[in-house]
Formats: structure tokens, sequence, C-alpha cells
């Protein structure tokens, strides 16, 4: 086994589903195959409007081919989580984070930067992994935390110990939902801060992950207690086009007022964090009472 960096490109031809499937085509099958049973990191590129930076990592559970012929293949992922502060794939000084990516003059490897998927050494791997959580939610597992300037060093504890900790995979789930909705439910547009600073939000997960659903941006929305409540019991749901769907007679009185006029959630204007599809879909089949 070997960890590798999957390119993921919001310009990419391929269809995918955040956080549960990635496409491998049939020349880069064999470097991804070898990371079956190990971890993968995201990187998104320029292209298509990109940050150029570490997003996600994700366990590559097993590859199948795709049934066309063609030796494509498609990985199936789990324990994916993103990333609370993307990484950017420079650090502070201008060095590359893996060190194949720069020339021993100090420029950027072209062919390399190219590679849809490309093995990562276990110290790269891990360090990306350190910086890209906040540090408060290691659970006080460490002291210190790297700054992008400083030398690779040793992830204090397995990565792979923190992507199977429920509590771990919440805290950073939350984190990310909270700031992609800017604190706001999307059902109610409300932005509620209570006397202490924090928001009175919950992030929700689209698809339960009692029903193996993804910790990612797009099986997650920015929900008030009082809409979280209404949606886990199916009682609104979310169509394709983000409207708003009511079950007939079962919304308790009165608080149909709390939601927004228009008729729509709120939802991120960038397509790659908004709710996905097949997660919205998911939660209606199986769900929602309307």
């Amino acid at each position: 086994m070997t960890k590798v960096v999957l390119m993921q490109s919001m310009a990419s031809a391929y269809t995918e589903v955040s956080g549960e499937t990635y496409f491998v085509p049939k020349r880069l099958v064999k470097a991804a195959s070898e990371a079956v049973g190990d971890l993968a990191l995201f990187y998104e590129p320029r292209a298509g409007g990109g940050r150029l930076a570490y997003l996600a990592v994700a366990q590559v559970s097993d590859l199948q081919k795709v049934p066309d012929g063609s030796g494509d293949c498609i990985a199936h992922l789990s324990n994916y989580l993103e990333f609370t502060e993307p990484v950017p794939h420079r650090r502070a000084d201008g060095s590359y984070w893996e060190a194949k990516l720069q020339k021993p003059d100090g420029s950027g490897n072209q062919g390399s930067f190219g590679v849809s998927v490309r093995r990562i050494p276990d110290d790269e791997f891990s360090l990306i992994c350190d910086v890209g959580f906040s540090p408060d939610l290691f659970e006080g597992t460490r002291t210190d935390r790297p700054g992008l300037s400083d030398p690779p060093a040793v992830f204090k504890r397995p990565i792979v110990e923190q992507l199977v900790s429920r509590k771990f995979r919440d805290a950073a789930f939350a984190r990310t939902v909270r700031t992609t909705y800017d604190q706001r439910c999307a059902v109610t547009g409300l932005q509620i801060i209570n006397g202490g600073g924090r928001a009175e939000i919950e992030a929700a997960h689209i698809r339960p992950v009692a029903d193996d659903g993804p910790d990612s941006i797009q099986n997650g929305v920015a929900l008030s207690r009082t809409a979280h409540w209404l949606f886990d019991r199916g009682l609104i749901a979310i169509d394709d086009n983000h409207r708003l769907l009511k079950a007939k007679n079962l919304l308790p009185d009165g608080v149909e007022r709390l939601f927004d006029p228009s008729g729509f959630v709120s939802v991120p204007e960038a397509a790659h964090l908004r709710p996905h599809s097949e997660f919205l879909r998911y939660h209606r089949e199986t769900y929602f009472k309307g």
C-alpha cells in the first residue's frame, strides 16, 4: 500500500460523487491500485478556477473497472473528510509540500504537477493533513502545530486514527459547513449569534452518517435547530433546484413563518460547495414524508 494525491479538477469531464467515487484513467490505474486500503489527499488544480490547494483526505476502499472495456477504473472512497483549512500548494517560503513537484533550481516540476494520481511519502502526506485541520480539533493530543513555513515533521498522531474518530470527524465537518454557509441557516436565512459569540447553527448531513453518508460539504447543509429537526424527520426536504419541499399537513403550526418567503433555501454560489443532487435525492426518497 502507498499513499497518493488525487487531482480533482472543478472542470473535470468525469462524473464523480464528492466523497464517494473518483475516476482513474487506465494509465494511472497501477498507482491507484497501490493505494487501495491506504489514504489519499485531494488536490484542486487551477483548471476551472481551482484553488491550487489540498482540500481533503480519504481512504481508497477499492478499485473497479468501468464496464466499457477501456481499462479505466472507478475508485471507491471511505472516511472522506474535508480540511477545515485548505492547504496552499506552496509553503510561505515558496517551497512545495511535495518534494517531487520542485526542481533543484526551485522551480516547479510541471511534469509531476500534471499527474492526476501521484504517490506521496508518508511524512509529506502527514504534514499536509496536520496543517489542513484546525489545531483545536485534535482533542488536545498535540501541544504544537507546524506552520506553513516549518520543516517537515512526523505527524504526532497517525491521521488514520483521526479519520475514524467520530468526535474528530463531527467537529471537522461542522466547522467546514458553518464556515461555508457563513453561520447562516439555509432554510430560514437567519444568522443568530448568542451572547458568547457562537452561532446557533448546526451542520446537518443530507444523507445520514448511519446510511454511509460522507462528511463532504456537498452532503452537508447549515440549519437552525428547528430546521434540522424538521429535516431529519422528513418534514422538509430540498429539490435539485434548491426549492424547499414541505410535507403536507404534517408541519407544526406556525413553523412555516420561519421559512424564507422565496420558497428556496440559501446555498453557496460555488457549484462545488452546493448540496449534491445524489444526496438530496436520497433524502427525498428515503426520509421525506411529502
